[in-house]
Parts: C-alpha cells; sequence; structure tokens
C-alpha cells in the first residue's frame, strides 16, 4: 500500500516532547524532520531501531551477512550511527537505539514516552510505508502529531505520477520534463543545529548503544579486503568537498565515460552509499552542483518497453557461478568479487554483470540478480536497483537487446593491462596482458609459467554449459526476439500459459542443441 506524504505543512502545536524516528537520513544537515522535531520542544528522543528484518545474521546465507544485507552495507549503517551519535552529542543529545520489529518498537515509545509529536522522513520503500502505516494509525488514535516531509529525494514521486496522469514516467527524458526545477529550490535549505533539546527520560524502554557487528551476531570474518568506504555524514561531507573542488571536472563529468576499471581512485564521486543512506542530503548535493554550474557557460546534462514478461532460465547453477566470480570470464569475475568485497562496483561494471546473467549470456532472470544486489551493494536502493535491472535486461524502459556488453573487449578497452583483474583475481595476476581476459586461449605452456592451469584453477566459460560468449548472445537475441514477437502479437497480454509454452518450447531446443554437441565430441 502506498501512502503519499503530507502535501501541506502541519501547524505547530503548543508541546512538550518529540519522537525522531531515524531510518534513512542519517544526518543533521538538511534535515526537515529533525528541525520540526526540535522547534517548540523541550527535549526530543532521536531513535534508531536495528530491525532484525535487515539485520539478524543469516548463517546459510551465499555470504557474510543477513538474509536481505551483506556485511559490508550492514557494517556501513553502523558506521554512519557511530558518527550520528557523535554529532548528537556534541549539540546536548544522543542516538537512542532499540532492537526489535520497528512499528511495535515505536509504538511501545510513544507510550512510555510523553510526545506529543512524531517526526520522520518520508520513505518509498514498500517496507517501510507499510511500518509507516501502523504508526501512523497508533499516533492519531494517540492524538500525537505526525510530520513525514519528502526530504530524501529531490522530488515528491507522488507529485510526479500525478501529473503523469496517475502513472510512472517510463523515460528518464518524460520524468525530466515532468519534474522541471525542485520545488524547494527557491527557498533555503534547513542548517545543521547547533544545539539540541536533551533528551527526556526513557521510562523502561531498553536502550542499547550502537552495536558492533560481532555484538550483532556476526562472526569475525578474515578477509583480505574490506569496502574502503566509511560510513556516516562526515564522511559524505568530506567526500562531496573533495568532489566538487574540482570544478571543472564537476562541470564536464559525464556518466557513460567513466573508467569502470579504476578501482584506487574510482571515477565517480563514490557518493551513493551516502544518499543511500541519507548520510548526504540529496538536495544539498544539488544545490552544490547548481554554485559550480553558474561558473560555466557549457557543461553537461542529465542522459538521454516491452510490457509483459519473459521466460528467463531458472537454473540455479549459472547464478552461483555468476554470484561467486566463477564465470571463467575474468572481467565479469573480478566485478563480482569487487562487489563482494567493497559492497560497492562503478555504474558501467553494473551494466556489464546484469547484462552477462540476464540478455547477454546466462539468460537468467533479472530479480536473481536484482536480489544479489539488494544485498550486497552498500548503496542499494529499492527503487533505482529494480528499475537498472527491468532496463538492463530489457524487460522494460530499454529494448535494444541487441546492444550487448562483451565480457573481453569491454573491460579490455579501459585496461588493457588487466590491472583491475589482476588486483581482484591474483590467481590471474602473472598471465600475460595478450591473454587476461581471454586466459582459455593462452597456451598450456604460459598457463603454467603462470602457475594457473585454466579448468583447473580459474574456470573456463565451456563449463558453464555454454560454449562461447558469441553463442550464448545469439541464443540470448533469439529468445527475446521471439519473447518481444508474442508480446507485440497478444497486444502485451501475455498470459502464464504463453510463457510455460514458450519456455518449454526453448528447453527443447536447447536439448536439441546439447545432443547435438555430444554427438559430435563422441564423433571427434
Amino acid at each position: 500500500m502506498f501512502f503519499p506524504p503530507p502535501t501541506s505543512n502541519p501547524k505547530m502545536a503548543a508541546v512538550s516532547g518529540s519522537l525522531m524516528w531515524f531510518r534513512k537520513g542519517l544526518r543533521l544537515h538538511d534535515n526537515p524532520a529533525l528541525e520540526y522535531a526540535a522547534k517548540g520542544s523541550n527535549y526530543v528522543y532521536p531513535v534508531f531501531v536495528i530491525d532484525p528484518h535487515y539485520m539478524e545474521p543469516d548463517p546459510t546465507a551465499s555470504s557474510p551477512g543477513s538474509s536481505r544485507a551483506g556485511l559490508n552495507r550492514i557494517r556501513f549503517l553502523l558506521e554512519s550511527l557511530v558518527d550520528l551519535d557523535l554529532s548528537l552529542k556534541k549539540r546536548g543529545s544522543r542516538l537512542l537505539v532499540l532492537k526489535g520489529e520497528p512499528s511495535e518498537v515505536l509504538i511501545r515509545c510513544l507510550k512510555e514516552w510523553d510526545v506529543k509529536k512524531l517526526c520522520f522522513e518520508y520513505d518509498t520503500d514498500p517496507y517501510y510505508q507499510v511500518l509507516d502505516s501502523k504508526v501512523k494509525h497508533y499516533a492519531a488514535a494517540a492524538e500525537i502529531e505526525v510530520f513525514s516531509p519528502v526530504s530524501h529525494t529531490l522530488f515528491n514521486p507522488v507529485d510526479i505520477i500525478q501529473k503523469n496522469g496517475g502513472r510512472p514516467p517510463l523515460s528518464y527524458q518524460s520524468f525530466l520534463e515532468l519534474a522541471g526545477i525542485p520545488p524547494w529550490a527557491s527557498s533555503p535549505l534547513p542548517t545543521t543545529p547547533s544545539l539540541l533539546p536533551p533528551v527526556g527520560n526513557v521510562g523502561s524502554c531498553e536502550i542499547i548503544g550502537v552495536p558492533t557487528v560481532k555484538e550483532l551476531g556476526f562472526r569475525d570474518i578474515e578477509q583480505e579486503e574490506m569496502t574502503p568506504f566509511r560510513g556516516g555524514e562526515s564522511e559524505a561531507l568530506n567526500r562531496l568537498r573533495e568532489a566538487i573542488n574540482d570544478k571543472e571536472w564537476v562541470a564536464n563529468f559525464e556518466k557513460p565515460k567513466g573508467d569502470p576499471s579504476a578501482f584506487l581512485k574510482p571515477a565517480t564521486t563514490v557518493l551513493s552509499p551516502y544518499l543511500k543512506f541519507g548520510c548526504l542530503s540529496s538536495r544539498y548535493f544539488y544545490e552544490c552542483l547548481q554554485d559550480v554550474y553558474k561558473n560555466f557557460r557549457k557543461h553537461t546534462h542529465p542522459p538521454v518497453s516491452l510490457v509483459g514478461q519473459i521466460p528467463w532460465n531458472d537454473d540455479d547453477q549459472l547464478l552461483a557461478a555468476w554470484r561467486e566470480a566463477r564465470t571463467g570470464y575474468p572481467w565479469i569475475d573480478a566485478i563480482m568479487v569487487q562487489l563482494h568485497k567493497w559492497g560497492w562496483i562503478h555504474h558501467l561494471a553494473r551494466h556489464c554483470v546484469a547484462c552477462f546473467l540476464t540478455r547477454g549470456d546466462l539468460f537468467v532472470h533479472w530479480e536473481k540478480g536484482r536480489d544479489v544486489f539488494e544485498r550486497l551493494l552498500i548503496d542499494s536502493d529499492w527503487a533505482i536497483n529494480n528499475g537498472n535491472w527491468l532496463w538492463l535486461s530489457c524487460s522494460s524502459f530499454f529494448y535494444q537487446y541487441h546492444r550487448i556488453y562483451s565480457p573481453t573487449s569491454f573491460g579490455k578497452k579501459y585496461d588493457p593491462e588487466g590491472n583491475y583483474v589482476r588486483h581482484f583475481l591474483p590467481i590471474l595476476k602473472d598471465i600475460p596482458k595478450e591473454y587476461i581476459y581471454e586466459p582459455w586461449k593462452a597456451p598450456l605452456s604460459i598457463q603454467t609459467k603462470a602457475k594457473c592451469i585454466i579448468g583447473r584453477d580459474y574456470p573456463q566459460p565451456s563449463q558453464l554449459s555454454f560454449v562461447s560468449h558469441d553463442s550464448a548472445s545469439k541464443e540470448c537475441k533469439r529468445k527475446l526476439a521471439e519473447a518481444y514477437a508474442l508480446n507485440q502479437k497478444l497486444n502485451g497480454q501475455v498470459r502464464d500459459e504463453d510463457l510455460k509454452n514458450l519456455r518449454r518450447k526453448f528447453e527443447q531446443e536447447e536439448d536439441q542443441l546439447s545432443n547435438r554437441r555430444k554427438q559430435k565430441q563422441k564423433l571427434e
């Protein structure tokens, strides 16, 4: 259920105390919910709830973390909470950390404390929409004022959908035309408070400090390399200052021209994790960019569907090989290793591995890849993650399925020496650059010298039930063409039975192809 945020500012009430519920928006600068909570209050309760839904250790998960979040993202969140607590303490307050199902915890706190205002940043995530509904219903019954402003995004998504006749825009260009200039841009943003009201009596509510990953139940992880990105508002503002200091780079930045192989000094700001958790205000970031653009006559501008479903492969072995960096394609595997170790990869690298998993080579359902990204990326955002995977798999928004990222030549274009691959796949560090993106082509003598025998020490693509990228991509294109044709023939009214029939046809064709390969191998 989708609950729109308030369309007008609520009237000020004579209050004694307020509860500020932090979820995202883990910052003091440009935080209208916090500003409103402090206004006219004798005391403010700044609350964060450790939610088992996201942070309960899952020993059965494919990598360290919970079932929904990798350890990198959990650690980043905890670092952000520590930084927020320190900032609050400098201003006469502190962060109250509790644990449990968030709506139940919030309602218990509202019952226990003398609170007349409940403030929290509006969140579009369906999970939080449900929680917010429960808390709002209780607050209304208890005559507690609720203030939930839109401050995580530049625009109110409800307004954009209403402008578009009740439907979300399906292209970035149409979104830009609908959105225009942000409505808040003509007013000053809330400043960082110099002082906050103190915390009131917490009664019997069990308050804990910001826990460590060990205190949450995660075992010590022996890993050579962890994410180099530290969480928190302080780090976010430092990174922003460093990024906008080079004003010419900011003015001429073009997203498609970044280098996905640059890892020692990434070719982007790497501000996305801080925007995801709200350690950095997107509105403040926008203002900073506008200030830079004012000084340049020319600068870059924002960039330039299939309705229905596609009968994707349901192959857990292919998914596991992709997820665990065992595809045999060093460029793809190195990206996936960086994802596991750092919790972040360049946007073009994301494009490459998403295309490879879906319409490029493996033809695995985009939702499988989305779930891996959702769990492992420290900057994962529900709406952006779903939208990107729909786009990159050509399931919606983008339909030029013949444009496929090569798992060999794309990385070579940016990093001909293969330094990125050597860093994240050290087993290949001594493979000569001529073979670093296609090590199976190296003569056995070279493999032996490099102490990396392909098929034994590092997989080869043929172990993934397809012969080569060229043949696999042709098969993917053919399947997508048939799915598009079916969708067009049925005018978008594709039924489950239609998809089952198409999937059955693909499976029969694959069986026939497999039998022909086996017969050919016997003859050889």
